[in-house]
């Protein structure tokens, strides 16, 4: 079944919701699966069409088809981000809401998705550090997450393996370059033998989010 999990107080919800009331808001979304026709994939087209009809605009970058090369150079680590890498921290900055979207694979996001993260948002652009103390320079922009697992949510609770990715991912990556993440929505039990009703439940989930973070425009 799905589990949505709340990353923000109530008030600070609703006051990203008000705004998201008053102007059109532009969200890029950052898929990876190596299937085209994944649930992953299906996941993300249901959320964009959904941000769409809702009168927003949003971006979809899938890294698998566009061929994203998710290899962190050391000539990018001394010089910063070159190339697609570049073009993507451009993306960031046009957008006010960056959603990812990927399967959990040994508990973390698959290696094209990491690769991303490594190299876009990297030091200088996301965050600067000094003795161990993060800043994050991403402040004023939002984020939602969307990971899916074969694995039960309530299994990885209770072996204390989901807190390890809210800690690594949530917390470690996205709040400390400084989104505010509006919410971390988890779809458990996934597979190829999937029942169709319960794939329909969870793509109605995925527009449901965008419903409730991203309400209509106002024209």
């Amino acid at each position: 079944m799905f589990r949505r999990l709340w990353s923000l107080p109530r008030a600070i919800t609703v006051a990203a919701d008000m705004t998201a009331k008053e102007h059109l808001v532009k969200h890029l979304i950052v898929v990876a699966h190596p299937v085209e026709n994944s649930f992953t994939l299906a996941l993300a087209h249901t959320y964009a069409q959904e941000l769409e009809k809702l009168g927003h605009v949003q971006q979809t970058r899938d890294l698998y088809r566009m061929g994203f090369d998710p290899l962190l150079s050391g000539a990018e680590i001394l010089s910063g981000a070159s190339g697609d890498a570049a073009q993507a921290q451009e993306d960031i900055r046009q957008a006010d809401v960056l959603t990812v979207i990927y399967p959990l694979w040994w508990l973390s996001m698959p290696a094209m998705m990491k690769g991303y993260i490594d190299r876009v948002l990297a030091r200088g652009f996301a965050y600067e550090s000094e003795k161990g103390n993060v800043r994050g320079l991403l402040t004023g922009k939002m984020a939602v997450l969307i990971t899916i697992s074969g694995a039960p949510l309530p299994l990885l609770v209770a072996s204390g393996n989901w807190n390890a990715v809210q800690v690594l991912q949530d917390t470690h990556i996205f709040r400390a370059a400084g989104f505010t993440l509006l919410e971390h929505l988890h779809l458990d039990t996934v597979s190829q033998k999937m029942a169709k009703t319960t794939a329909d439940q969870y793509l109605a989930r995925a527009r449901a989010c965008a419903q409730e973070h991203f309400p209509a425009t106002l024209h």
